[in-house]
């Protein structure tokens, strides 16, 4: 009977994170169906509703949301105790969870990761690309990667590059039919390439700097993305401008497929970072991977 609600509290939480039977059936690899008779025996073993289900939502009840923030936090310290007993053996093991955006997963993460996984074959990782500002304790990543200045504090941050330098670009199609702007009231009036951020549903307002100081310029346009590379591709296209990072979109510049404008506007982003919980013991396979991803000066 222990075991059995072990087995059903795992898939409980798996529902309970992600508020959705179909997301978590695709990440446990079951079916919707095989999920709600799990969750529906565990209750009736329990006497007690553990999720508020509606047509749109699922949700913990208070039941649902105390075995949610009481026993998960013993069930991960006793998979980091089994994860560091296998550390004790001759070959590095396990699954390493990491969260970045598309274009840091091509450019920096998967480059070094992958000569890591010809060397380890019993080392997984398994990488989300991810535009939300991600609580990693809570969805169970092991590693989360972003500029230096949204790691929180009480994190363990390791740097994987050096500063990032920006670009505010649009094609020559495009300045063909526009002046290039030269202030921000000029650019507030161009037709820019907007990113939706995951989350919250609001614009990204694009982080400049004027003479040393901070500028926050909310663009509109007639496009918008939530990632960034639709958003080259419109701005190839001459669809409008687009605020975008060297390592994208230097080789179209170079290659004149784009212009860079209001250089001195654009000051490099911090660094990126992976990080991950100050009190969280790394397992040999999570230094592995934050080693393979380090910066190297």
């Amino acid at each position: 009977m222990a075991r059995d609600n072990i087995n059903d509290i795992l898939v409980f939480l798996a529902v309970a994170r992600e508020r959705s039977f179909t997301r978590a059936a695709a990440k446990l690899g079951m079916t919707q169906s095989a999920l709600s008779h799990i969750i529906r025996a565990l209750e009736s073993r329990m006497g007690v509703r553990l999720l508020t289900r509606t047509t749109r939502s699922v949700s913990p009840t208070e039941a649902g949301e105390r075995l949610l923030q009481n026993v998960a936090p013993r069930l991960e310290e006793i998979e980091a105790e089994i994860s560091a007993i296998s550390d004790l053996g001759d070959k590095p093991a396990g699954t390493v969870r990491i969260t970045a955006i598309d274009h840091t997963v091509d450019t920096v993460l998967w480059p070094r990761i992958a000569p890591l996984l010809h060397e380890h074959p019993d080392l997984r990782v398994e990488i989300s690309s991810d535009y939300r500002l991600v609580d990693i304790a809570a969805e169970r990543y092991d590693i989360g990667v972003r500029h230096g200045d949204q790691v929180d504090k009480d994190m363990i941050a390791v740097r994987l590059t050096a500063d990032v330098p920006m670009l505010i670009v649009g094609a020559p199609s495009y300045f063909a039919r526009h002046p290039k702007p030269t202030s921000l009231q000029e650019l507030l009036r161009h037709n820019c390439i907007s990113l939706r951020l995951a989350g919250s549903g609001a614009f990204y307002a694009w982080e400049l700097v004027h003479q040393g100081r901070p500028v926050e310029a909310r663009v509109r346009g007639q496009t918008v993305f939530t990632s960034i590379y639709p958003m080259l591709d419109a701005a190839l296209a001459g669809f409008g401008l687009a605020f975008l990072p060297d390592s994208l979109v230097g080789e179209h510049v170079r290659a004149g497929r784009l212009v860079s404008v209001m250089q001195d506007w654009c000051a490099p982003f911090e660094g990126l970072y992976a990080y991950y919980p100050s009190h969280r013991n790394a397992s040999r396979a999570l230094a592995l991977v934050i080693e393979a991803i380090r910066h190297k000066d």
